[in-house]
């Protein structure tokens, strides 16, 4: 079975996708901390849905 191959979202280098590689989806340690700083600074994040935002367990169990 050929290793799967996804790109290190910090570098766009190749990256064998199995156990062995520590730092995945990661190339390595550095591209790691580069994006979790990113993440810390708020230049990534999850985009947020005002509409769905406040909704708790107990709106959901209403349903």
């Amino acid at each position: 079975m050929t290793p799967l191959k996804v790109k290190c979202p910090t570098c766009d280098v190749s990256v064998v996708w199995n156990a062995d590689n520590l730092w995945r989806p990661f190339c390595s340690e550095r591209c790691k901390l580069i994006d979790l700083g990113e993440w810390a600074d708020g230049k990534r994040f999850i985009p947020a849905d005002a509409e769905h935002d406040d909704v708790t367990a107990a709106d959901l169990e209403r349903d």
